[in-house]
C-alpha cells in the first residue's frame, strides 16, 4: 500500500479533472506547498500543452491548499473562497511532468494572498499566479 501523502482525495471535482491525488507532495509547511504534478490527456490544447483555460484549476487548487497549511487544527479544514485571480503566463506548461509552488505572500484577518508558480523539472518558470481567497467562508 502506498503511504504517501495525498494532495487530495477523490471526490473534488476540481481535483478529480486534474487527477490530484495522484500529485507527489516534495514539500509542505506553514504557507507554503511545492508539489509535482501532471498533465491528463482531458487538460491539453490541440498542440499538446495545457489549455490555458485550465490553467485556474490548478492554481485554484495549490492557493487553497496553501492556505489550509496556515490552520493549525488540520481536521478542521475551513473553507475559503477565491475572490480574485491573476495569471501571467511565460512559457507553455508542457507535461508529462511539471513544479507547482504555493507561496503565501499575505496572512490578514479576512484574507490571505498566496502566489503559485509553475515550473519545468529543470526550473524554467512557466507560469506565475497570484490569488487572493477569502478566508472561512
Amino acid at each position: 500500500m502506498d503511504d504517501r501523502p495525498i494532495f487530495m482525495r477523490p471526490g473534488h471535482n476540481a481535483g478529480d479533472l486534474v487527477q490530484a491525488r495522484e500529485w507527489k507532495i516534495l514539500r509542505e509547511e506553514r504557507g507554503l506547498v511545492e508539489v509535482e504534478a501532471h498533465l491528463p490527456t482531458r487538460v491539453l490544447n490541440p498542440r499538446g500543452q495545457l489549455f490555458g483555460g485550465f490553467t485556474g484549476t490548478y492554481v485554484d487548487m495549490i492557493a487553497l491548499y496553501t492556505c489550509r497549511t496556515l490552520n493549525a487544527d488540520k481536521s478542521a479544514s475551513p473553507w475559503s473562497a477565491t475572490i480574485n485571480m491573476r495569471i501571467d503566463y511565460f512559457a507553455p506548461v508542457l507535461g508529462p511532468r511539471f513544479r507547482l509552488l504555493g507561496e503565501l505572500i499575505n496572512d490578514g484577518r479576512s484574507t490571505c494572498l498566496i502566489a503559485t508558480t509553475f515550473s519545468s523539472l529543470e526550473g524554467e518558470k512557466l507560469v506565475y499566479a497570484i490569488t487572493t481567497l477569502r478566508k472561512n467562508a
